[in-house]
């Protein structure tokens, strides 16, 4: 079943990345982002809710707690969604995926100032690393010629920051409830929000453009059967190599906006992506220190 999960988060992971190459398209033929991320958002809930419907008297949940992690989830998902876009619009698909990818990075520094993590010189170190990325990825270090402006490089981190909320709901609410309830309740959330930034009468028009059945498409890949295919492969998937293996999205990405979209990246940029990449999935791959620590409690008790 190993073998399973894992090609079920690649093929995730895969949609993941198409979907970013088809809202650049999108955005190139003039739709807004807030109004692609809400039919993407719209027709995952869509997918969820009827994956919930199937077996509602086991997925059904009535815990407050549910309820506000999974609407904590669909905050971070609605800014991962919305941040992503402008990201895009402001730099490259490439460029936008892999500063999403920064998220651990968050989590880390969250988990610092929460004390739930000891800062370290190995973990200090990765996110100097993440930062050399950026800087190599943006061209930060040249600020006469920056390859993405300073509004893309901030939504950039906020939509890894964004994606750092949703891991964060979304695993303290899966702790008490089944996945589909988590995400039904999560992008019902993340309408809600979407539907009081969007112009209405956009979101009106796209339902008889001729892009309808892109928006259709995104929805589907970058949503709907995307999220149920990573969340049943993680099921069946070490942690670790979830994270590795979740790396195929900015690869994807990148390669579909230098075959379809014409994106092009320089070396120093690649050399950049490649230092962030790899950082991130060290960092993951490394157990964290409370891990270790709570290992050996129950090694110490089972003595």
């Amino acid at each position: 079943m190993r073998s399973v999960g894992v090609s079920l988060v690649i093929v995730a992971a895969i949609c993941w990345g198409f979907s970013g190459g088809i809202a650049n398209i999108l955005m190139n033929n003039g739709w807004d982002p807030i109004v692609i991320s809400l039919y993407r958002g719209a027709i995952g809930f869509v997918c969820f809710f009827t994956w919930f419907l199937l077996r509602f008297k086991q997925n059904w949940a009535s815990s407050p707690h549910i309820y506000i992690w999974s609407s904590l989830a669909g905050v971070g998902v609605a800014g991962n969604f919305i941040f992503y876009f402008f990201t895009i619009q402001a730099s490259s698909v490439a460029v936008a995926s892999t500063l999403m990818y920064t998220a651990p990075v968050f989590v880390l520094v969250i988990s610092f100032l929460l004390r739930i993590e000891r800062p370290t010189w190995f973990k200090g170190a990765c996110i100097f690393g993440v930062l050399i990325g950026i800087v190599m990825l943006t061209g930060a270090y040249n600020t006469k010629s920056l390859s993405v402006g300073f509004l893309g490089v901030a939504s950039g981190l906020a939509a890894g920051l964004s994606y750092a909320l949703f891991i964060f709901g979304f695993k303290n609410a899966s702790s008490i409830a089944k996945p589909q309830t988590t995400l039904t309740i999560a992008f019902f959330t993340f309408c809600l929000i979407l539907l009081f930034m969007a112009d209405m009468d956009e979101v009106t028009s796209a339902m008889t453009s001729n892009d309808f059945n892109l928006f259709l498409l995104l929805g589907i890949l970058g949503a709907g059967i995307s999220f149920i295919f990573y969340v049943i492969g993680i099921q069946w998937t070490a942690p670790t190599t979830a994270s590795m293996v979740a790396m195929v999205e900015p690869v994807t990405a990148s390669l579909f906006g230098f075959l379809l979209i014409g994106d092009h990246l320089t070396l120093i940029q690649l050399l950049g992506i490649a230092i962030i990449l790899v950082t991130v999935i060290v960092l993951s791959v490394k157990p964290s220190s409370s891990s270790i620590k709570s290992k050996d409690k129950r090694q110490k008790k089972a003595v």
